[in-house]
């Protein structure tokens, strides 16, 4: 993972500003040397914004930024002037980010969109000035109020990739190779287990102008759910696609099999999985003949959308983009 510059979790130390505390102060004129109250407003402490970014995909970015340390705002001052608030950080982070709390594990914003901001974290509001708190029967208030203070602790950025179609499939079960068929996407090939170590994503070109974005996972193996293998490393990424598509190798010796064992993975992690929509390629069906291909059909669910595909001969890709692209539609509309 450190050589493929693919980072998807940091862990920073966050504070936002403290708010700056209001003035106590009296006018003093030339004629008058208690005029009154006009002590100003202290300003707000600094938030910490996350804003989104379609030029980033991934946190590498981040991975040595481990404390972000917000500006306090200014105390207030006579003449009912108000203290200049902190200046907000802004940290530019991919779509598909989730930041939460370390301690508490809760999610506290999530970026999807190019351009979406959200404060994130909130600056420690500005007190008060002594001006705020004359009345007609106060009209000499000896009090202003301290500025709030900010918030602090560790914070995690996770991404996970966002895709409209997440392929699964054991290692060496020909995803990297379908990606590079299907999609204008190069990911590395080669012939041994985990070639693929970090997502790739490609745009699938479909009818009319149309088209879709395929994600080529690492590849899960039994266990992954309990950490093994890229574990949870690999599951997280799955939680942001509607459409997973099973891919499993011909050469497979129980196809029905490698099904169940990849679902009941999803399931173990996070049962609200088994809500997605669900497509069953068979990789390297060039080697099949009619008789294998029925055989093979028997063992699969009957109620999943399944087809034949060979990423060397180009058979059935036609089939599977078609299959796909209804399978993203009935998602949306139903």
């Amino acid at each position: 993972m450190e050589k493929s510059n693919f980072v998807d979790q940091i862990r920073i130390y966050c504070r936002t500003g403290h708010g700056g505390a209001g003035s106590k102060h009296f006018m003093q004129t030339k004629f008058n040397a208690m005029a009154g109250p006009d002590g100003g407003d202290g300003g707000r402490g600094a938030h910490i914004i996350l804003r989104g970014s379609k030029d980033q995909w991934t946190l590498l970015h981040l991975r040595y930024y481990k404390n972000v340390l917000a500006e306090n705002g200014e105390a207030g001052s006579g003449n009912n002037c108000t203290g200049r608030s902190g200046k907000d950080i802004f940290i530019e982070v991919p779509l598909g980010t989730v930041a939460r709390d370390e301690e508490t594990g809760k999610v506290e914003a999530e970026i999807l969109e190019d351009g979406q901001e959200i404060v994130w974290l909130k600056g420690g509001r500005g007190g008060l000035g002594n001006a705020s708190f004359a009345t007609p029967t106060n009209q000499a208030p000896e009090h202003a109020q301290p500025g709030l203070p900010g918030v602090e602790g560790w914070k995690v950025l996770e991404l996970k990739v966002l895709a409209d179609v997440g392929l699964v499939g054991f290692p060496n079960a020909g995803k990297s190779t379908l990606l590079s068929v299907i999609t204008a996407a190069k990911p590395k090939i080669a012939d041994y287990a985990f070639t693929t170590l970090t997502p790739q994503l490609g745009m699938v070109e479909y009818r009319d102008g149309h088209s879709f974005c395929m994600a080529d996972l690492p590849g899960i193996i039994e266990g992954a759910a309990e950490g093994k293998g890229l574990g949870h490393r690999f599951l997280r990424h799955i939680e942001r696609n509607p459409v997973l598509l099973f891919l499993i190798p011909a050469d497979s010796p129980d196809h029905g099999g490698e099904f169940r064992i990849l679902v009941n993975e999803l399931e173990k992690y996070n049962p609200e999985l088994l809500h997605k929509r669900f497509v069953i390629a068979i990789s390297k069906s060039d080697m099949l003949d009619e008789e294998l291909k029925d055989a093979i059909k028997r063992e699969l669910p009957l109620n999943i959308p399944h087809m034949f595909l060979s990423s060397v001969t180009n058979q059935g890709i036609t089939e599977v983009k078609d299959i796909l692209w209804k399978t993203l539609n009935e998602d949306v509309t139903n």
